[in-house]
């Protein structure tokens, strides 16, 4: 196990023996294993360590198309699954649209802060007035029972068909930037044209999550597929590390949501 660990974070060390428990289980029992939700580093995880075996096939999904959140099937060859054997639903948040401003941070913290783990829920998605969960379809009747307030805002939660999924209106920037180190004080600073003071004091001020949990180490080494989040400015992903300048100087690729412009 020592070596697979090399290859990852040491507070991924949980993750890691979790996803080789899946493996170990779909082997022994020669049956699929349906994964929470997994943020894209968590993914790259499972495809990282399952991926190597040749008796395991890897399917995933997460509500739509270009979901960032998504279940993993880890399968025996002969399974395919279907789109409802995801066991994925849509909430949608009714709330009073003209007196009122919902926010990516305050539904997950409500939803969250109702008992609701993590990997029950895939992505918050907006086109701008109207708001939307995706959701471990278990769960939905917890939500509906439980949640009808999002802060001090009064909503009403409503599953809804697949058919009625709104179109988010986030849009990525693919960018390349050159940098001396994965720290991400240094990313974050070079991604958004900051100084690395200010991008320091962002960190210190627990205003900067990585895979939705907060940071307040500047010094924090950042991998592939590590969802970098900045209140006030956006997000990133890191798409890969394309090698090294001659004067040693590392290239990244990234997909930027940049809040400001």
């Amino acid at each position: 196990m020592d070596n697979v660990y090399q290859h990852f974070r040491k507070d991924e060390q949980l993750f890691i023996d979790s996803v080789v428990d899946w493996v170990r289980q779909v082997e022994e029992q020669y049956t699929p294993y349906l994964s929470p939700f997994l943020d894209p580093r968590q993914q790259f995880i499972v495809e990282s360590i399952a991926g190597q075996n040749s008796e395991i096939t890897l399917h995933s999904f997460g509500g739509y198309e270009d979901a960032e959140r998504k279940k993993i099937f880890l399968a025996p060859s002969y399974f395919e699954p279907e789109q409802n054997e995801y066991a994925i639903t849509i909430c949608e948040i009714n709330y009073p649209v003209k007196f009122a401003i919902l926010s990516h941070g305050n539904i997950l913290g409500s939803l969250t802060g109702s008992g609701i783990n993590r990997g029950n829920l895939g992505d918050i998605i907006t086109d701008g007035e109207n708001w939307q969960v995706f959701v471990d379809k278990p769960m939905m009747p917890f939500l509906l029972s439980q949640i009808d307030s999002i802060g001090k805002i009064k909503v009403h939660l409503e599953e809804k068909m697949y058919t009625d999924i709104i179109l988010p209106k986030d849009k990525w920037e693919n960018r390349s930037i050159i940098v001396s180190s994965l720290r991400i004080d240094v990313v974050l600073a070079s991604a958004f044209n900051l100084s690395r003071q200010k991008s320091k004091e962002l960190i210190a001020s627990n205003k900067v999550k990585v895979n939705w949990n907060e940071t307040s180490r500047p010094d924090t080494t950042l991998g592939i597929f590590d969802v970098i989040s900045i209140r006030g400015f956006g997000r990133l992903k890191l798409k890969s590390i394309e090698g090294k300048t001659r004067k040693e100087k590392i290239r990244l690729e990234l997909d930027v949501l940049d809040r400001n412009q």
